[in-house]
């Protein structure tokens, strides 16, 4: 038996929205991805609050996420929805 169908396996990664890093302790990732950053997350973001005519930055965290997909496709040899090929 010859293998028709050699998936790929891809890792697909996001980060969470850049909150004050007091808040960010209960964040959650999409449905389907798992956290991989603890606690408050990783203070690499800054984040926006508007104030009447003015703009303030803080530094913030946000948390990173990842999920792995698996692509279907075929081996080397081999095509089309079933992967017949040869």
């Amino acid at each position: 038996q010859v293998k028709k169908q050699c998936d790929q396996k891809l890792l697909i990664r996001m980060k969470t929205k850049c909150v004050p890093c007091s808040l960010n302790l209960d964040t959650q990732c999409p449905a389907g991805y798992t956290k991989i950053t603890n606690g408050a997350g990783t203070p690499d973001c800054r984040y926006y609050l508007e104030i009447k005519t003015h703009t303030l930055s803080f530094p913030g965290c946000r948390h990173r996420c990842a999920k792995e997909f698996e692509q279907p496709e075929c081996c080397q040899g081999h095509w089309g929805p079933d992967c017949i090929g040869k």
